[in-house]
């Protein structure tokens, strides 16, 4: 029996197509095709409010200063004082984020997966995803929503100089600058990407328990100080802080504040023509929406997490 390590000369090679390669057939295994790992729509989970039916350029008022209670006596002399609170809005302008793929007729024809259906059903996720990155850190520019971490006025909790190493300290400290604002409720809940929660995961009290526990309890599904706990990695891990780089960001907050306004439905597009003479298709797929927090009180910010 000749034994061999590599395609030299006068051996059969499995590596080498005119030495035996091209005897080996490779076997698509279509009924287990690798589907891309993406994020699941964690804003979505945690409660977003999703306004659909949306058409035109949105102004939704909200009450932003409360009008003020007085102590009066009760002879015919005295009377209360009129105060009148104050009243804003909350603006919504639709924004169209899309993606587009082509396949050949060839492509079409050979394929073992409906190639078509595959396209469409990766755009679904693909869109599903891009709007809760928005949601969550949506720059306000370039055509993108404005996400939560970038809105104005929510309440920031700092680390470090440099950063710091979370803590349970930290957490409870985001979830105070939402209660000092009366914007705790039940629902709320932290958000934060996959580092941290390993960090966090890690950490025991001081009965040595685990902050997060690992029995029975899924990670990513859990609780802190009786608020849920998700996890996406649309929470970015590459923000900075004085000489500290990739550093990752935590929020707590009423979710239900987060308002996602839908105009029209998600539009998947098929065409056959524009690229007729290659025997070219093109799919595409639309969605328009745009994203707006109603109170930014209602959430808080660590931006200098070590993960």
């Amino acid at each position: 029996m000749q034994r061999w390590l590599g395609g030299a000369a006068g051996l059969a090679a499995a590596g080498t197509a005119s030495a035996g390669g091209n005897l080996i057939e490779t076997q698509l295994l279509a009924d287990s095709f690798i589907e891309a790992l993406r994020d699941r729509l964690a804003v979505a989970d945690l409660g977003a409010t999703f306004i659909s039916g949306l058409v035109g350029n949105v102004d939704i008022p909200k009450r932003t200063g409360s009008a003020t209670a007085y102590w009066f006596g009760a002879d015919n002399s005295d009377s209360v004082i009129e105060s009148t609170g104050t009243i804003g809005h909350v603006s919504m302008t639709p924004k169209t984020v899309g993606a587009l793929s082509k396949f050949s007729r060839l492509m079409d024809l050979q394929s073992t997966l409906d190639i078509e259906q595959l396209i469409r059903a990766d755009f679904v996720a693909l869109l599903a995803d891009a709007i809760d990155a928005a949601a969550i850190n949506g720059s306000g520019s370039s055509n993108e929503p404005l996400g939560i971490l970038q809105t104005s006025g929510i309440n920031a909790v700092a680390g470090g100089t440099n950063g710091v190493t979370p803590t349970l300290d930290n957490l409870l400290d985001l979830k105070k600058e939402v209660a000092v604002d009366n914007a705790d409720v039940a629902t709320c809940g932290f958000l934060t990407n996959a580092k941290v929660e390993a960090v966090l995961a890690k950490a025991k009290d001081s009965q040595s328990q685990y902050l997060l526990s690992p029995y029975g309890t899924e990670l990513g599904r859990s609780q802190i100080a009786g608020r849920r706990f998700e996890v996406s990695n649309n929470v970015p891990s590459n923000l900075t802080k004085g000489s500290g780089t990739d550093l990752s960001a935590v929020i707590y907050g009423n979710f239900a504040d987060l308002l996602i306004g839908l105009y029209g439905t998600l539009e998947i597009l098929v065409d056959p023509y524009t690229d007729f003479a290659k025997g070219t298709t093109g799919v595409q797929a639309l969605q328009t929406i745009d994203i707006a927090v109603r109170h930014a009180e209602s959430f808080a910010a660590m931006k200098d997490a070590i993960a």
